[in-house]
């Protein structure tokens, strides 16, 4: 199978650069479209009423902070990226949306191999609504 545009889904870990270079090697041969995503918290969904802070503008520091950092990442790829995408909420719900406005045909993610990833994996939630193919790259535990 030929894909066409080609999804990394990352969370602006240093592992990000390790997914970067996955989906490059895969997408030139291809000559596939790549696109960037990171899925931010929504402060919103887990506010408590505990502490006094301004949700609206804190939401958007993060997501403007996220964007700058995705962008860097995206001038290191060495490769044309298509999008950098930053959005908050639900990740399967927001990846699940944006890969079908954005016609992706793979999506591409990392699973960290550690103690906790086996009681509360995100990347498992994705394999269980990913309406394309993924590709899970192992994160080893440095």
């Amino acid at each position: 199978m030929s894909y066409k545009h080609i999804l990394v889904a990352v969370d602006l870990s240093e592992e990000s650069d390790f997914l970067v270079k996955k989906a490059v090697a895969l997408a030139k041969p291809l000559q596939a479209e790549l696109s960037f995503i990171h899925i931010d918290v929504n402060y919103a969904e887990v506010y408590t009423g505990l502490i006094d802070i301004n949700l609206a503008e804190t939401q958007h520091q993060t997501m403007e902070s996220s964007q700058k950092f995705l962008q860097k990442i995206a001038d290191n790829a060495q490769y044309p990226i298509k999008h950098t995408l930053v959005g908050s909420g639900d990740l399967g719900n927001e990846l699940c949306d944006t890969i079908s406005e954005f016609k992706v045909d793979l999506l591409v993610c990392g699973h960290h191999q550690d103690f906790w990833s086996k009681f509360l994996s995100s990347t498992r939630q994705l394999i269980n609504c990913s309406p394309v193919d993924m590709l899970v790259v192992p994160l080893k535990e440095q």
